[in-house]
């Protein structure tokens, strides 16, 4: 099953991994990119990019 990620969540995620590809980290797939942002859109794309996400759980619900 394919989590889902708010649009704010996706670009933290492929910029997290940009930065981590420019600096010389691994890549995960076989491509023939050589742009770290376009690289880390394949990677979240493809489900490969080694990056979780941690939520906050919602506080109790106040009744009005």
């Amino acid at each position: 099953m394919k989590e889902q990620y708010t649009r704010f969540e996706r670009a933290r995620i492929i910029g997290a991994r940009a930065l981590q590809i420019a600096k010389g980290a691994p890549i995960t797939i076989e491509t023939s990119s050589k742009s770290p942002i376009q690289i880390a859109e394949i990677e979240f794309e493809k489900g490969t990019i080694p990056i979780d996400v941690k939520r906050k759980a919602p506080s109790k619900l106040e009744v009005s």
